[in-house]
């Protein structure tokens, strides 16, 4: 065999194999995303989607947040403006998280209708954005 077919050879086989693991490790560590809604008609449609790992996007409810700095748990609701959860997140959370900011969270549906966050994720829109000039 010439040097030329086996390097071609040794590419196709270095190359299905980095692709092969790259597609299997997405698609064991991919989350889905939803909003509010969604994961409320994924629920009514399957019982079973409580333990399911689920990435939820939404804005937090003007006046929801309620702090324990003892055991560092957050407490607020999510709304898409349809939908709300009521969220529990345990750990520090962004500096951008407030009142009326979009977040995703990171978790798990309980059967009760809690969601527990294990991550928490506050969108900064505004923060950024260039003041207008007078």
């Amino acid at each position: 065999m010439k040097a030329k077919y086996k390097f071609l050879f040794g590419a196709v086989l270095v190359g299905g194999t980095v692709g092969f693991l790259m597609t299997s490790g997405i698609k064991e560590t991919g989350v889905y995303f939803l909003t509010p809604s969604e994961l409320a008609a994924k629920v009514s449609a399957d019982p079973s989607f409580h333990d399911v790992g689920v990435k939820m996007g939404a804005r937090v409810v003007h006046g929801s947040i309620t702090r324990n700095v003892g055991t560092q748990t957050i407490t607020f609701q999510v709304t898409d403006g349809t939908q709300t959860y009521p969220v529990v997140y345990r750990g520090l959370a962004p500096d951008t998280f407030t009142d009326d900011v979009d977040v995703v969270v990171e978790g798990r549906l309980e059967p009760d209708g809690t969601f527990r966050a294990t991550t928490l994720l506050a969108k900064c829109g505004s923060r950024y954005e260039t003041t207008p000039q007078a």
